[in-house]
């Protein structure tokens, strides 16, 4: 590794600041155990000039996905759960499937199980506008960014189980609320609440001291404020406050609407402990928290052909990755709009937070960011190359 060549990070996330792509980052890499490097620029909250450190809260939102994903695993690791299981089974209000065909709603002559949902096959969406189901998914984020601290996790599986999916579960792929009735899932099969679950079977046994799904008033100064780009292409950012997907924009309040998708918090540091345990193949410092027989299906498990080709049509930004288990799996590196490597997993979120698993050449890559919109950011794809291109 030419680790002098990885100071070429730094390079790309001050221009990134410099040009208004974002307001601050940071992004923290491990290689066999070991910090390869720590870089942050910018700003956390520019009204305040408080700058992005190493120690900023932020909000995950989707990066949350490959979280709740090991909960579901430990589940299944335990023989509570089967992947190829009816979600009726356990969340009884499935069990009356509608679908959207051709305008109509008629009965899904196929049940919901768990892989659907840990595969974003089970035809739930993050609305719009195209058929009855996404309207009605519409309406009720609307409500949960209303109500966020009244409607709990067990209520928003009952509500979005009478919303239409959008195909029969297993036909197709569609990005959505899957993980978020699989942390319904997690608190019918454990008898706990789901941020219990996952504080006493991951965050607390990995010491991920500063990791949830609120945050306290005395760690608030630490929480980077949400920005997004003006429409009229200048550099000139602008505060975003709203609510979204349920989520809090001030983390301020304990949530009722606990989100298997979007709703942890965490410090680069915390969370990259969560991908060294990955990395290692499910333990860290001797902790334990997934048998490496379940990692390594996490980075070698793929699509049907069928799903692949719908994933590679409504994902072409991962072109050479499939999406299982709830993150992205690179499965034709060649086919990568970027340097990568067969076996690498890991997922993104709305804000810009990145987050990568490497196993072969043991490597795990924390990126965080607080921009709306991003996904996927030409940084990361900068940072991702600069890191490869050193090996």
């Amino acid at each position: 590794m030419n680790t002098a060549h990885l100071s070429n990070i730094q390079n790309v996330l001050d221009n990134s600041v410099l040009k208004g792509k974002i307001s601050g980052a940071n992004c923290l890499i491990f290689k066999d155990g070991k910090e390869l490097g720590y870089w942050e620029s910018g700003l956390a909250d520019i009204e305040a000039g408080v700058p992005f450190k190493r120690n900023t809260i932020c909000r995950l939102y989707s990066m949350s996905k490959p979280v709740t994903s090991v909960g579901v695993l430990k589940l299944l690791e335990e023989g509570k759960i089967d992947l190829d299981q009816c979600i009726s089974e356990y969340l009884p209000e499935f069990q009356n499937l509608k679908v959207c065909d051709n305008g109509k709603i008629r009965k899904s002559w196929r049940p919901l199980k768990i892989q659907d949902l840990m595969n974003m096959t089970s035809g739930y969406t993050y609305g719009g506008d195209d058929d009855e189901g996404r309207r009605q998914t519409s309406r009720l984020i609307g409500e949960l960014n209303e109500h966020f601290d009244t409607i709990t996790t067990r209520e928003f599986a009952r509500r979005i189980a009478e919303i239409p999916v959008t195909f029969e579960p297993g036909t197709s792929y569609e990005y959505g609320f899957s993980a978020d009735i699989l942390g319904a899932l997690i608190e019918a099969v454990s008898g706990k609440k789901f941020s219990q679950y996952m504080k006493e079977k991951i965050f607390d046994p990995l010491g991920m001291k500063d990791t949830g799904y609120w945050v306290p008033a005395s760690e608030q100064k630490r929480l980077s404020k949400v920005y997004r780009r003006p429409s009229d292409g200048t550099n000139q950012l602008t505060l975003f406050t709203n609510n979204n997907l349920g989520i809090q924009d001030k983390m301020d309040k304990e949530p009722a609407f606990e989100s298997g998708g979007a709703g942890l918090v965490s410090t680069i540091d915390d969370y990259m402990r969560f991908v060294r345990m990955l990395v290692n193949g499910g333990e860290l410092d001797g902790v334990r928290i997934l048998q490496e027989g379940t990692v390594r299906f996490m980075s070698t498990a793929k699509l049907r052909t069928n799903l692949q080709q719908v994933f590679d049509c409504k994902m072409e930004h991962l072109s050479g990755y499939s999406y299982t288990n709830l993150c992205r799996v690179c499965i034709e590196p060649d086919q990568c709009k970027f340097l990568a490597q067969k076996g690498e997993f890991g997922w993104d979120g709305w804000l810009g937070p990145y987050m990568m698993i490497d196993p072969v050449n043991k490597i795990g890559l924390v990126y965080l960011q607080q921009m709306c919109d991003s996904g996927l950011t030409d940084t990361m794809r900068e940072i991702r190359n600069i890191l490869y291109s050193a090996m």
